[in-house]
């Protein structure tokens, strides 16, 4: 969502989107400790190089996609007025409620650009 105003359809459309996903955000939770399990597993077991690859990068889909949900759920709770109004965005985000949401996606994010920069075993080219 960009800062330009949106018409009332576009910001109930925009809001409606974001109820959905909002909505995953539990499962989605899940779905990232999942991750990080089988992540711990297979680098315990001494699995290859490539399929530690392969478990960090779903880790890496399964933050992105929680840490989405999460400000998806901040702009539903600031409201409709909230994609039409910059002010109005503004003043809500102050709200306890909204702030909470707010810290567990920027959580979400710090987790995610934390493991893309050291998380994710990188794997060697093969000679071409």
């Amino acid at each position: 969502m960009g800062l330009a105003k949106q018409s009332t359809t576009q910001a109930r459309e925009s809001l409606e989107a974001d109820r959905e996903r909002a909505a995953r955000l539990p499962e989605l939770l899940r779905g990232v400790a999942e991750a990080q399990e089988a992540l711990d597993a297979v680098r315990g077991s001494g699995a290859s190089v490539v399929e530690v690859h392969e478990r960090g990068v779903a880790l890496d889909e399964a933050l992105t996609e929680a840490m989405r949900a999460a400000y998806a759920k901040e702009r539903t709770l600031v409201g409709l007025k909230g994609y039409q109004d910059r002010i109005h965005r503004r003043k809500g985000l102050a709200r306890p409620q909204v702030r909470e949401a707010t810290q567990t996606a920027e959580t979400l994010l710090t987790a995610r650009e934390a493991h893309r920069m050291h998380g994710i075993q990188r794997v060697p080219r093969l000679p071409g």
